[in-house]
C-alpha cells in the first residue's frame, strides 16, 4: 500500500468538505454574503433616515442575499413608496419586499 495515495485522498476529502462548508445554500448565507447584506442594510437605513420624506426611525430593514425587507410604520403611502424607491437605489439590492403599514 502506498501511504502517499492515502494522504492525497485525505487532503482532497478535507479540501472538499471545507469548500462545501463555506459555500452558501438557499437557507444559509456564506460569510461574504452576510457581510454584503450587512452593508446593504446599513446603506438602506442611511438613505431612509437621510431623506426628508422618509426620515422615520420606525422602518425596519433586513437583508438576505440582496433581498431587502422593509417593515414597520409610516405616515403615508407616499412615504412607503419613497422608502421602497430609496432601497431599490442602493447598490447590491436585488429586490425589495414592502411589509410597511400606514399608521
Amino acid at each position: 500500500m502506498n501511504p502517499s495515495k492515502y494522504l492525497s485522498a485525505a487532503i482532497l476529502a478535507l479540501t472538499l468538505v471545507t469548500a462545501v462548508g463555506c459555500s452558501s445554500s438557499s437557507k444559509q448565507e456564506s460569510t461574504g454574503e452576510y457581510v454584503d447584506d450587512s452593508v446593504i442594510t446599513s446603506k438602506v437605513k442611511s438613505a431612509i433616515l437621510g431623506d426628508p420624506a422618509t426620515k422615520v426611525a420606525e422602518i425596519g430593514v433586513e437583508t438576505y442575499k440582496g433581498v431587502v425587507q422593509l417593515s414597520g410604520f409610516v405616515s403615508s403611502q407616499a412615504a412607503a413608496n419613497r422608502a421602497v424607491e430609496l432601497a431599490r437605489g442602493v447598490k447590491g439590492v436585488v429586490s425589495v419586499k414592502n411589509d410597511m403599514r400606514i399608521k
